[in-house]
């Protein structure tokens, strides 16, 4: 069994592309349908995202609302952005074929302790000084 061009070519879920769209944007399908008026409610959107191809007046209205190019909704593919993005990857890796990536330890109490030291010297050193004025008002006073 051969298979055609037109058998390879992926089908693109338009609906689909608006639901991640609408959720990569934080926005509830009750907002969308408040956006795009008032025969459109939470179920109507449910339906539309459903829907493998939508009319190219609402995907115009959709686009606009989103503030996405009608194009990214017709042709985004997930697939072909995963393979994009591990090929990215794979080619950003270093010579070794590894990525590299540097770990930094933090412990707070440790943090805390060395805050707490440094606290402790330089109320030292104010203290210090106090004595110091003290000390200096104290022979001015007795001239």
């Amino acid at each position: 069994m051969t298979t055609t061009t037109k058998d390879r070519e992926k089908k693109i879920h338009q609906g689909r592309n608006i639901k991640r769209f609408r959720e990569m944007l934080g926005m509830k399908q009750d907002a969308l349908a408040f956006e795009l008026g008032e025969d459109w409610n939470q179920q109507k959107i449910s339906l539309l995202e459903q829907k493998e191809t939508i009319e190219k007046d609402i995907l115009q209205r959709l686009s606009e609302i989103l503030k996405i190019p009608i194009n990214a909704i017709e042709n985004f593919d997930e697939e072909s952005a995963i393979n994009i993005i591990t090929n990215t990857v794979n080619n950003s890796d270093t010579a070794s074929g590894t990525l590299n990536y540097t770990t930094i330890n933090i412990n707070p109490v440790e943090k805390w302790l060395e805050a707490l030291d440094e606290n402790k010297k330089l109320y030292e050193r104010l203290l210090e000084t106090e004595k110091e004025k003290v000390a200096l008002l104290e022979k001015l006073l007795d001239k």
